[in-house]
């Protein structure tokens, strides 16, 4: 199943494993077991210190495979084949059940190995979600680390029985001790954040008791990462406040327009992004919400676990979130039938009928991989004609299974209350009123910048984008902003980078002159 380069590269790793793993695999006569098997063997094939033990169970969920030490319980499963954005994943569990220290602070280490209780968890994924794998990643570490906690990854396409009974529309779905736990992407410190209550407390106690910085960045995407390495590369004391280090680009599929990198993804860019941050002396204060910007002498942020920083000069770049239809359903039916990530979801609506509401790039992207998928894609669009490149649209209307739909309005995201059921719009054209029966609703109509916290502090435009002059500058002295947030023109990770640099710079000469 594996070509000889993968086997070879797989072979190299698999050597840092310091004690022997046990692969157990639970099997049956069909196709995906057949598949699963192959896989396994290669993996075997390569490294004498994993074995691999097949068993059949009706009990079990099958096909799939534990990771253990060998003699010891299993605390990694993986019901379904992790190839993909998977295969990470399961290269990773053999290396860390298997010994190999994993790549975290001792203190985030210790804080695993503390808990007390019984934590099973049960993922559901999407192998095309890349989004998944840092949640699955980070389960499996736990386990690795506690034998208290045990992770399943569950293949949603595989069993499909399981998403209908659980109601699962939307991946990552994760459940502890068989309870609904989370949605969406998470890292360790969030799954910690959760599990262990106390956290954010300390974490808020070891904030507020921070000196003030020189410059403080709010936001940990490309342009608050450029800028914290312009900061740094200064000598002047530097922090990064981040909701989630890496911000819009975690959430990005394939970026194919990174100046110099001819094709990547965003996970891959942000793990880039922070590691670069962190190369320099730079303070990152992760999964914090800024709350409040107060000017002053020394301009104060205070944040949503209580605690507050102070800094001589600040750089807002909080970046932008996906944009919301603000219809009745929409909110009620979010992760019920209304997505906004097809890579993520798609899979989860196989033979089914769905809609992609906005006619631009990401839109028309997105009925494209959607119509490879689903029995019929309906796009609609408000305007009166598509904005997307001429070639998406070209690649759109070749296609038998996707109706396109301009000038309409949508008014309502229906359900039968448990999941979504159809969509209302009307033709702007005919003032018509139209009802679609469907299964789920994608939501593709741009961003919208995350400044509401920023009302009467900063100057906002009528978009909510906080005013900026060419320097970077905005209406308070000492604060900067840079990125998707601002009036700059044209939302793209290169300029946003630039930005970024250029606030920098601007606040250094500020710190400079005054």
């Amino acid at each position: 199943m594996l070509d000889a380069n993968t086997k070879t590269q797989v072979a190299s790793y698999l050597q840092k494993i310091v004690q022997p793993v046990e692969i157990v695999v639970y099997v049956d006569d069909g196709d995906k077991s057949r598949e699963m098997i192959s896989l396994l063997h290669d993996i075997v094939s390569v490294s004498d210190k994993v074995s691999l033990t097949e068993r059949r169970d009706p009990s079990e969920r099958t096909p799939s495979f534990d990771i253990r030490r060998a003699g010891g319980k299993a605390g990694v499963r993986f019901a379904g084949i992790p190839m993909g954005h998977e295969f990470t994943s399961l290269i990773l569990a053999l290396l860390q059940v298997g010994g190999h220290p994993p790549k975290l602070e001792p203190e985030v280490l210790e804080q695993i190995r503390s808990l007390n209780g019984s934590f099973h968890f049960e993922t559901y994924i999407s192998l095309t979600c890349q989004n998944c794998p840092e949640v699955i990643q980070s389960l499996n570490l736990m386990a690795a680390v506690n034998p208290a906690f045990s992770s399943v990854m569950i293949d949603g396409a595989l069993y499909q029985d399981e998403i209908k009974e659980r109601r699962i529309m939307a991946v990552p779905t994760i459940f502890l001790n068989g309870e609904p736990f989370g949605q969406g992407r998470m890292t360790v410190t969030e799954i910690l954040a959760k599990l262990d209550t106390g956290a954010t407390l300390r974490e808020a106690e070891k904030i507020a008791a921070k000196e003030p910085f020189e410059v403080l960045i709010i936001g940990g995407g490309p342009a608050g990462s450029a800028a914290a390495i312009y900061a740094a590369r200064k000598g002047i004391r530097t922090g990064v406040v981040a909701e989630r280090f890496g911000g819009q680009v975690l959430d990005t599929m394939a970026i194919e327009n990174f100046i110099s990198v001819k094709e990547t993804e965003g996970p891959k860019l942000a793990a880039a992004l922070e590691g670069h941050v962190r190369s320099y002396e730079v303070d990152i204060m992760n999964l914090q919400r800024a709350e409040a910007l107060v000017p002053g002498e020394m301009i104060e942020i205070k944040l949503a676990s209580g605690a507050s920083l102070k800094s001589k000069t600040v750089i807002l770049a909080p970046g932008a979130r996906w944009r919301e239809m603000n219809v009745p359903g929409e909110q009620e039916y979010r992760g019920k039938g209304v997505a906004y990530c097809p890579h993520c979801d798609g899979p989860l609506f196989k033979g089914k009928r769905v809609a992609v509401i906005g006619g631009g790039n990401s839109g028309v992207e997105a009925a494209i991989d959607l119509a490879g998928v689903v029995s019929h894609v309906t796009l609609l669009e408000f305007d009166t004609q598509l904005r997307a490149d001429a070639v998406l649209q070209k690649k759109l209307f070749s296609l038998p299974n996707v109706t396109v739909g301009t000038q309409a309005l949508t008014t309502e995201v229906t359900g039968d209350g448990s999941k979504v059921n159809g969509l209302t719009y009307k033709d702007r054209a005919t003032e018509a009123v139209h009802h679609l029966e469907l299964e789920g609703v994608f939501v593709q109509i741009g961003l919208t910048p995350s400044t509401a916290w920023l009302k009467g502090s900063v100057v906002l435009n009528k978009f909510g984008e906080i005013v900026v002059d060419s320097h970077g500058r905005t209406s308070v002295p000492g604060v900067f902003a840079a990125g998707d947030a601002t009036t700059s023109p044209f939302k793209q990770i290169i300029i946003a980078m630039g930005d970024g640099a250029k606030a920098s710079l601007s606040a250094f000469e500020h710190l400079i002159r005054n």
